[in-house]
C-alpha cells in the first residue's frame, strides 16, 4: 500500500468572480522513501495540491471532492483534530519563501522550540537540545550561538536551513517542500538541493518537490506529475518524462529549458498565457496554446491514457498515434475526432 493516496481531489475557491477549481481531479501515489515532483507553471495548482492534503487552504478555499488516504487513513473530513496531529508529526511542509515562514520578532530557537513542544511529549531542555541537534544536521554553523539569533541575522540559505530543521525535527514520514529555492541564488540552490538529497536518503522520508524547475527535477525526483490548469496532463517516472514526453504542454516545458544538446540554439517559450480558470474550456485547457492543437482538442478533452505500466497522459496526439500505429481502430479511437 502506497504511504499517500491522492484521488480525484477537487479544490476550490469561493470568490465573487465565481468558482475557481484550482484543483480538477488530481490523483496520484507516493511511495514510502521516494520522492515525487509535481511541475508546472505559476497558477497550475501546484501549491493548491500541497495545501489540499494538509488542508491549510485560504478562508475562500474548499476540498470538494476527492480522497486522501495516509497510510490508509482518511482525511478529507477527518477533523482538525487529526489533521493537527497529522501536521508536523507526519507531513511537513517547507513553504516558497523562508523570511516569511519565519516570524521576525522571536529568535530562531524559540520558534524551533515551539515546533517541538507542540508536535511531541519533550519538555524545554530536550526541545532545546533537538532543536540544536536539527540546526547541526543541515549544517548551520555554531548552532548553540545562532538558536539565540533573529531571522534577519541569516542569510537567505541559512533561514532556508532552519525551515529545513524545522520541518524536519518531528520526523515526519512526508517532505512537502514547496518551490523551497526559488528566493536563493543558484549556488545555494545547489546547497540546498544536496542537502535534501542527503537528508532524504539519511532519514528514508518521502518527499513531494514542488517545482516549475525541471533542473530540480531531474535531480531529485523519481516520479514526476506534470499539472496544467489544475488537472494532471502527464505522469511517470522521471526517466519516461525527460526521455519520451507524450503531452504537448510536457514537450513545451522540456523546449524552453537549455540544455547540453541546445547550446547556442535560441530556447522555444510556450506561447501564450495560462488559462483562466473562471473560464475553462470544453476541450484540453493547453489547447489554445499548443501548435499540434486539432480540432478534437478544442471541443473535447481527452481521457488518460496509459503509455506504458509507468507512464500515462491525457493528449489526443496520443490517440492519434495510436491510430495511425494501428494499434486501435477508428471505431474505437476516433469517433470522438469526427464530432
Amino acid at each position: 500500500m502506497a504511504l499517500l493516496e491522492v484521488k480525484d481531489l477537487r479544490t476550490s475557491f469561493f470568490t465573487d468572480a465565481g468558482e475557481v477549481k484550482a484543483v480538477n481531479g488530481v490523483s496520484f501515489n507516493l511511495e514510502r522513501g521516494k520522492v515525487l515532483g509535481i511541475v508546472g507553471e505559476s497558477g497550475s495548482g501546484k501549491s493548491v495540491t500541497a495545501y489540499s492534503i494538509l488542508q491549510i487552504l485560504a478562508p475562500t478555499g474548499k476540498v470538494v471532492g476527492g480522497s486522501v488516504k495516509l497510510d490508509g487513513q482518511e482525511l478529507i473530513g477527518a477533523g482538525e483534530n487529526v489533521m493537527k496531529d497529522v501536521r508536523g508529526n507526519k507531513i511537513s511542509i517547507i513553504f516558497q519563501d523562508p523570511m516569511t515562514s519565519l516570524n521576525p520578532t522571536y529568535t530562531i530557537g524559540h520558534q524551533l522550540m515551539e515546533a517541538i513542544l507542540l508536535h511531541t511529549n519533550r519538555n524545554k531542555k530536550e526541545a532545546w537540545d533537538r532543536a540544536v541537534e536539527m540546526l547541526r544536521l543541515v549544517n548551520v554553523n555554531e548552532p548553540e550561538k545562532r538558536m539565540k539569533q533573529y531571522p534577519h541575522e541569516f542569510s537567505g540559505g541559512m533561514r532556508q536551513r532552519v525551515v529545513i530543521a524545522m520541518a524536519l525535527a518531528c520526523e515526519p514520514d512526508i517532505l512537502i517542500a514547496d518551490e523551497p529555492t526559488t528566493a536563493l541564488d543558484v549556488t545555494i540552490q545547489a546547497q540546498i538541493l544536496d542537502l535534501m538529497t542527503s537528508l532524504q536518503k539519511e532519514l528514508g522520508m518521502a518527499i513531494i518537490m514542488i517545482t516549475h524547475d525541471l533542473g530540480v527535477v531531474a535531480q531529485l525526483c523519481d516520479e514526476v506529475v506534470v499539472m496544467y490548469a489544475g488537472s494532471i496532463c502527464e505522469q511517470g517516472t522521471a526517466d519516461e518524462i525527460f526521455y519520451n514526453p507524450r503531452h504537448e504542454y510536457t514537450k513545451g516545458l522540456l523546449r524552453s529549458i537549455p540544455t547540453a544538446d541546445n547550446t547556442g540554439e535560441r530556447l522555444q517559450p510556450i506561447t501564450g498565457t495560462p488559462i483562466d480558470l473562471l473560464n475553462m474550456p470544453k476541450g484540453c485547457p493547453f489547447a489554445p496554446r499548443c501548435d499540434a492543437a486539432m480540432k478534437v482538442c478544442i471541443h473535447h478533452r481527452a481521457e488518460p491514457m496509459d503509455i506504458n505500466e509507468n507512464h500515462r497522459a491525457t493528449c489526443w496526439m496520443n490517440v492519434k498515434k495510436a491510430v495511425d500505429d494501428g494499434e486501435i481502430s477508428l471505431e474505437a479511437g476516433g469517433n470522438e475526432n469526427e464530432q
